[in-house]
């Protein structure tokens, strides 16, 4: 009996260290494929803090939180196609990344031209921010959660590309791992970034002067770190779309712009964070060329239904 019990015993400590390697392998992958969607990332916690700007400070952390929520659902969805897709329809991601990259052009280009072109619309006043309803909350959440899902697909594809795990279920268990992670981390710094203001003033009304002095400069910051944001965000989208379109031009049967990229990276014979530097401008420039196209067509098309809406009926 007692013989049986301690081999009871040497066996849960043997699946125990089996477990215990197990965490430590999906920890491992989660770490790495995180790190091969960095750029992604970087992109979505420059991008999301634009959607709580213009809301009334008591309403700005539960429009992340919802937002949050939102980025959860989308990435659990997310996972679980994807996972359904490798199995029986792998072929498809290169195509969902070259949707994704062109996606991701797009948004930097428009943002882009709209510095550049004409400007339009007005910055909300404080009777509007107060006097904003459910209804637009709905609306900010909604439109932050649209533009996390592409992300979110980019993250998750881009993650699953770089998953070594033969078994199915370690590579689900990491995918899980770089999904919670990646929300946690991009929206607890939005949510850290969007009170900061608030922070400041706390540490206005405080003592000793080292404190005021602390919060007054955080009050007169923030602005200037939301707009290099903006910039980081435009810059990043533009570079991972355009490095996405290169890459997986590639992987459907166009590879001569990426072996260009390749062979202009190697002949530069530089330290490699020159090489990172010419590899991502040259994405970069790839990313707002192609963005720039579709935002042409698609001005064009909503011009020309502008017009066929303006036509009189024919008889």
């Amino acid at each position: 009996m007692s013989a049986s019990f301690f081999a009871l015993l040497d066996d849960i400590a043997v699946l125990a260290k089996a477990a215990a390697a197990s965490v430590d392998d999906v920890v491992a992958g989660a770490s790495r494929a995180s790190a091969k969607a960095a750029g992604v990332v970087i992109d979505d916690a420059a991008v999301s803090p634009q959607y709580v700007q213009g809301l009334n400070p008591k309403r700005e952390l539960p429009v992340v939180w919802r937002i949050t929520k939102g980025s959860l659902a989308n990435k659990a969805a997310i996972i679980v196609g994807i996972m359904l897709l490798s199995t029986w329809a792998p072929w498809v991601f290169p195509w969902l990344l070259l949707l994704g990259g062109t996606y991701l052009a797009y948004e930097g280009a428009e943002k882009v031209w709209h510095w550049i072109g004409p400007k339009h619309g007005h910055e909300p006043s404080v009777e509007e921010v107060v006097e904003r309803t459910e209804t637009s909350e709905k609306q900010i959440v909604s439109s932050a959660v649209r533009t996390d899902l592409v992300l979110s697909i980019e993250i998750m594809l881009i993650s699953l590309a770089n998953i070594d795990a033969d078994s199915w279920v370690m590579r689900l268990a990491i995918l899980v791992v770089v999904g919670v992670l990646m929300t946690v981390a991009v929206y607890g710094t939005v949510g850290l970034l969007v009170k900061m203001d608030d922070v400041g003033f706390w540490l206005r009304r405080r003592r000793p002067r080292a404190l005021k002095v602390v919060g007054t400069w955080l009050v007169k910051a923030m602005p200037w770190v939301f707009r290099a944001l903006s910039v980081v965000g435009m810059i990043a989208m533009l570079w991972v779309g355009g490095h996405i379109l290169l890459a997986n031009l590639a992987e459907v049967g166009w590879g001569w712009p990426y072996g260009l990229l390749h062979d202009i990276t190697h002949a530069l014979h530089a330290p490699g964070i020159v090489t990172w530097l010419v590899e991502s401008a040259i994405s970069a420039v790839v990313g707002l060329a192609w963005g720039a196209v579709v935002v042409a067509v698609l001005a064009l098309v909503a011009r020309v239904r502008l017009r066929l809406r303006g036509a009189p009926a024919a008889h």
